[in-house]
């Protein structure tokens, strides 16, 4: 269905960048594999990037913030790298959970 609308759009899924996660009770279950008109198939994975936020794969609907921790540190590291040896006083960060 998502393919006949897609083609009256005149758009194609991009199996690249494309993928299925499971999300419910059972959403460590293996799954069918969906294809496309095409042949190609959709990988399953158990998380994945949806504007901006990993979206990961659980009982409910659930996102990470593991991987925007790892860059808003690498991004402040980065700064403080410049600035921190221009300052004359210790600048400590913390972030609260």
């Amino acid at each position: 269905m998502c393919e006949l609308e897609l083609d009256w759009l005149d758009m194609r899924i991009n199996t690249k960048k494309s993928c299925c996660l499971h999300v419910g009770p059972r959403f460590d279950l293996p799954c069918t594999a969906i294809t496309t008109s095409d042949g190609n198939s959709l990988r399953w994975v158990s998380e994945t990037r949806c504007l901006g936020t990993y979206v990961t794969a659980e009982r409910g609907i659930r996102h990470s913030v593991t991987n925007a921790k790892r860059s808003f540190h690498r991004a402040i590291n980065a700064v403080f790298g410049k600035v921190g040896r221009l300052a004359s006083e210790e600048v400590t960060l913390q972030l609260a959970e």
